[in-house]
């Protein structure tokens, strides 16, 4: 033992690339058990099973990250079908895995061990909302866990904040963790972003965003994250190549480099340190576009995008003028999957008239018809939440106010635009046929949402995609930013992140032919998914073909709500059991 141990650490101090982990294998949870006695160790003295082969799925080469469930998909990683050469690439976006689902649910899904637990990680940096760090710290490598400097940034600056009393308490027990309060300006803003960063013995780095807290019962919820490839130091070479790119292209990895360090330059001179680490590392190997928010104003008339990163729903439009749509078989839709909607105002003015046209926002050729695109909101209900695994325990991080005049008439314009998150639950009182798919199954039906997404598909059947959006940031002002005032102005309250990822991305020549199609149960583009719709391909003669896919995180088609349905409300009691016999007395009520 003692022997292991020693030649443990003297791979830590090995050349890069001399220590690589390989993932344990699939193992299915049951509700009752403790996340942590189900769970085995990343550390190197201890057996590690060697992961299942994937159905038609090359091994991931990074050497980050050892998964419990499948390997990591890396950005670069295709593979070719014989037939008509399609590249394959698996999905940039992963759900986490939950236990208490079947294994076949949590396929090519990632735990909060699987990010951290690698040996190698000598320092993390941990944005959020909320912090569990006990539960934080459980789940890096017990070997190495307190050795890593681990950096937590948060916005609990009030001294009566129980998240900031928490967090004050475990620093003194973790000598390796340092608390870093963020800017905080706003006073109805919030440190929503949800982001790790990761430094590596080996000199490589990682960014992760995600939408989770850090809570342990966060991650029984449905989840997601996306995980930058490898981060290589810059050389000679590639720091000149990145200088000479100017401006870089927007979802290029020197855009994203340099949008992530604007945002790092808002917490105003906390992170002076994590920017000059970041700015040591190539980030070429990215392909995607970061979307977040910072708290304060933005003129948007004085502001040239091209050399000043914009912020919440300018940001987000700005992007979008860079991303192509295809005209699919009838009208477009435009999902929005969020976790919380704040008030909006009593009419749909703000959100018809600055989210949903910033959404709308599109580069496309002059030649293609461009329809106006069909906009759901998914959201559960109080009977998805009652089902879900944690049942009502669930719904307090899930909200949409109900209760107010005001709330009210911001329902009655929000009721057209609402879909089932599960939509299995059919009244009694309903004669509505349910039309269920089993091959678009997402495998989350049991799981109350707190991942946000937003997506356009390209056509009627949404087997499609134009672009998607992972984020932090839910269906509120306070995120997204205000409409524009009459000097330009746009207001921002909070901290917010995301990536948004869209087909063209994967193009490696211009008459190159991409799509990205919605996944279900899997990260890889299988058989099924591959004869959905796509009998021929949109765009035969093409020099090469890619299909990138998309992990679905709800079911499809999605089911309307009927017109005696209502979204769950946290601060609304509840006396009708859930699965488990607990009545909800109301979010907040003692």
């Amino acid at each position: 033992m003692d022997s292991l141990r020693a030649r443990k650490r003297l791979k830590l101090e090995a050349p890069s690339g001399s220590a690589t982990l390989k993932g344990n294998s699939i193992l299915e949870y049951a509700p009752v058990e403790d996340s942590n006695t189900t769970r085995q160790s990343g550390s190197l003295h201890r057996p590690i099973t060697p992961p299942p082969r994937k159905l038609s799925l090359k091994p991931s080469e990074s050497p980050f990250v050892k998964t419990s469930s499948a390997e990591p998909n890396s950005l670069t990683i295709g593979q070719t079908e014989n037939r008509q050469d399609v590249e394959l690439i698996p999905s940039p976006v992963q759900l986490t895995k939950i236990e208490g689902l079947l294994a076949s649910d949590n396929l090519d899904t990632l735990g909060l061990q699987d990010i951290l637990g690698d040996p190698l990680i000598r320092e993390c940096w941990v944005f959020n909302y909320l912090f569990d760090v006990d539960f934080l710290m459980s789940n890096f490598d017990e070997d190495v866990r307190a050795l890593v400097q681990v950096k937590l940034v948060h916005g609990s600056w009030k001294a009566e904040d129980s998240n900031k009393a928490h967090i004050d308490d475990a620093i003194r027990r973790y000598p390796n963790v340092q608390s870093i309060t963020a800017y905080m300006p706003e006073a109805y803003g919030t440190h929503h972003s949800k982001m790790m960063i990761l430094f590596r013995h080996d000199e490589q780095a990682q960014i992760v965003i995600l939408t989770a807290n850090i809570l342990s019962r966060d991650w029984r919820m449905c989840q997601a994250l996306w995980r930058s490839p490898p981060l290589p130091l810059l050389t000679a070479l590639t720091d000149r190549a990145t200088t000479l790119s100017s401006p870089p292209k927007l979802g290029s990895g020197s855009r994203f480099k340099i949008d992530l360090i604007d945002y790092l330059k808002s917490y105003r001179g906390r992170l002076k340190g994590l920017i000059s680490q970041l700015k040591e590392y190539d980030f070429s190997s990215i392909r995607a576009a970061l979307v977040a928010s910072v708290p304060g104003k933005q003129n948007l008339h004085s502001c040239n995008p091209e050399e000043e990163t914009l912020w919440g729903w300018p940001g987000l439009r700005n992007a979008l003028q860079n991303v192509p749509c295809k005209q699919g078989e009838g009208s477009p839709g435009i999902v929005i999957q969020v976790s919380s909607v704040a008030s909006l105002g009593p009419t749909d003015r703000w959100l018809a008239q600055t989210l949903f046209q910033t959404l709308q926002t599109m580069s496309i050729p002059a030649k293609v018809r461009s329809h106006t695109p069909k906009f759901s909101l998914v959201f559960p209900t109080a009977d998805e939440i009652r089902r879900s695994l944690d049942g009502y325990a669930s719904g307090g991080s899930i909200h949409f106010k109900t209760q107010s005049a005001a709330q009210q008439k911001q329902l009655e314009y929000l009721k057209p635009h609402l879909c089932h998150w599960s939509g299995d639950g059919i009244p009694q009182s309903s004669s509505r046929p349910l039309t269920e798919d089993k091959d678009r199954q997402a495998g989350r039906r049991r799981t109350a949402p707190h991942i946000k997404t937003y997506t356009r598909f390209n056509d009627e059947s949404m087997s499609s995609i134009d672009w998607a959006l992972v984020t932090s940031a839910n269906l509120s002002t306070q995120a997204w930013g205000m409409s524009t005032n009459a000097v330009g102005d746009v207001r921002i309250c909070s901290y917010e992140i995301g990536v948004l990822l869209w087909p063209d991305l994967w193009k490696e020549n211009e008459d190159d032919a991409v799509e990205m199609v919605p996944l279900f149960k899997q990260d890889s583009v299988g058989n099924k998914v591959f004869d959905r719709g796509h009998e021929k391909l949109p765009n035969c003669g093409k020099k090469n073909v890619t299909r990138v896919g998309w992990r679905m995180p709800y079911d499809l088609p999605l089911v309307p709500y009927m017109q005696d349905e209502m979204p769950w409300c946290a601060t609304a009691p509840c006396r009708e059991p859930d699965w488990m016999g607990r009545s909800w007395p109301g979010f907040g009520a003692s």
